[in-house]
């Protein structure tokens, strides 16, 4: 096999909303963070939590209106995704680098924890009723300008 294999995927939940700009051509790019945790009994029997948190980056027209309207604080999604390092010089010159993922495609997977589905504020057509369907890229590109969602 020629090259590698770049992948990642991913289910966690947000710690914030997801920060959504516009360029001066319109294109638009969704940044926020997800937290993943694991746990597992130390040496000593005790119970360890590991929570790790990922940068994560949405460039896909379709998908960057999904996040934007639907994707909140708390939610927990699925997201398949490359890792891209970017580099960039500080107002001191140092060199500053980060890495995150950028995805290719999302899943929303339902209501934050503590959170009803059938919540008496949300719409009847919301996106917590369609739990765990998946938005493709392919969907969202032919869906970008419609206010419904693709799925």
């Amino acid at each position: 096999m020629a090259g590698g294999v770049n992948k990642v995927i991913l289910i966690g939940n947000l710690g914030k909303d997801p920060e959504v700009k516009y360029l001066e051509g319109g294109r638009g790019f969704a940044k926020f963070s997800i937290a993943t945790s694991e746990s597992y009994k130390d040496k000593n029997g005790e119970r360890v939590d590991q929570t790790e948190w990922h940068n994560i980056s949405v460039w896909r027209p379709g998908l960057v209106g999904i996040v934007e309207k639907y994707v909140k604080k708390g939610d927990k999604i699925y997201i398949e995704g490359k890792l891209r390092t970017r580099s960039w010089e500080d107002e001191t010159k140092n060199m500053r680098y980060t890495t995150e993922i950028v995805v290719d495609n999302l899943t929303l997977l339902g209501a934050p924890q503590g959170q009803n589905n059938e919540s008496e504020s949300a719409p009847k057509n919301d996106v917590s009723q369609k739990q765990n369907t998946p938005v493709s890229s392919k969907e969202s590109a032919k869906e970008q300008d419609d206010d419904d969602l693709p799925f």
